[in-house]
């Protein structure tokens, strides 16, 4: 009797404390207790530049925080020379770029084949023909006052310098000179291509020019093979009588001729005055008489940006005309109240019809 009873009471105990085998009353876990430490977990603050959706900042132009950047100072070789220029016995005349080049100088066309559409089950050549926008060098150094009669040499800088393509100065008054010519990658745009016929000058070829450099009462540099040029018993690695080939800045032409170069880093603070919009401002005569550059004959200041003339403005209003040079410019200057934006200004004393400016053809797209 004792023993039935207990093993009643022990399978009682049993059934509590289990629970319906079905699992109507789920297990309940009690939490642990909060104990503090010493050594707290803090969630890691990753820098910028760490996190995978952070944006790098302008890479192309670099901030001086991007992996890609390197300062100027340590690029080596022709990695130096951004813009095309065209110097003259170490002095800048101008540069060979589509948007800045002389209203005066008009292209040479040349007959080009190009591909065509070729429909099916036709005869379709599948070519056309076109025409492709070159410009002679000669036309060129006539159109930015160079008399090629006085030239004793032109050298076309190559990716290397041991590729530069030499031309006398018989060489540019013999008729190979007429096919001494450069176009441009997009035609208009793009880095400067020379084209000469193989027997020109040194016989040099490149894919691209990297700068112009004319000689008239200096000595030229020599070519040294497999070297570069060397004056005076040294190589070369800069713009001869010159030194650092220019890079940047806001061009100003006058009458097609390369007359100043704005330099944000340049200015001159003090001459300032603040704008309605919080941002420094300057006056562009200020800058012209900084460089010796008389606009007092000038009539129409012309804004050129992304390798096209834009905006005419009077010549009138060069007294007062002033510009700032922010983030906003994208590396160009705003100039005057409606905030035009620049890469270059071409400055003329003489009205500029229509027909003058440079623009695209159907050629060209």
């Amino acid at each position: 009797m004792m023993t039935r009873s207990f093993v009643g009471m022990l399978c009682l105990l049993i059934a509590t404390g289990c629970g319906d085998a079905k699992g109507k009353e789920a297990p309940q876990l009690r939490p642990a207790a909060v104990v503090p430490t010493t050594n707290p977990t803090v969630e890691p603050k990753l820098d910028p530049a760490q996190k995978p959706d952070a944006k790098i900042k302008d890479v192309t132009k670099g901030d001086k925080q991007d992996k890609d950047w390197v300062p100027n100072e340590h690029k080596a070789g022709l990695a130096r020379w951004k813009d095309t220029g065209v110097y003259v016995d170490g002095k800048p005349v101008g540069f060979l770029n589509w948007g800045e080049l002389p209203i005066g100088l008009k292209p040479t066309w040349v007959k080009d084949k190009v591909s065509d559409r070729k429909r099916p089950g036709t005869n379709d050549p599948g070519w056309k023909w076109s025409q492709q926008r070159f410009y002679r060098f000669t036309d060129y150094f006539k159109a930015v006052g160079i008399d090629i009669r006085k030239v004793k040499e032109v050298h076309l800088y190559g990716p290397k310098m041991s590729q530069t393509l030499i031309a006398s100065g018989a060489d540019l008054q013999g008729p190979l000179a007429n096919e001494f010519m450069f176009r441009f990658g997009t035609n208009t745009g793009g880095k400067p291509i020379p084209h000469a016929p193989g027997n020109f000058g040194n016989g040099k070829t490149a894919d691209k020019i990297t700068a112009v450099m004319v000689y008239q009462t200096k000595k030229p540099p020599t070519l040294v093979r497999n070297e570069g040029l060397e004056l005076d018993g040294q190589l070369q690695t800069g713009v001869p009588y010159y030194g650092e080939p220019i890079r940047g800045g806001i061009r100003v032409y006058l009458d097609d001729k390369l007359a100043a170069i704005i330099k944000r880093q340049e200015l001159d603070a003090k001459k300032a005055t603040t704008g309605k919009d919080g941002e420094l401002t300057f006056k562009l005569t200020d800058v012209f008489a900084a460089q010796g550059v008389d606009a007092k004959k000038v009539v129409e200041i012309w804004m050129i940006r992304d390798e096209r003339r834009e905006e005419k403005i009077p010549g009138s209003e060069l007294p007062t005309l002033t510009f700032s040079a922010n983030a906003q410019a994208h590396g160009g200057v705003l100039v005057g109240d409606k905030k035009y934006r620049a890469n270059a200004i071409a400055l003329h004393t003489r009205p500029v019809a229509d027909a003058e400016i440079p623009k695209p053809t159907e050629w060209d797209d």
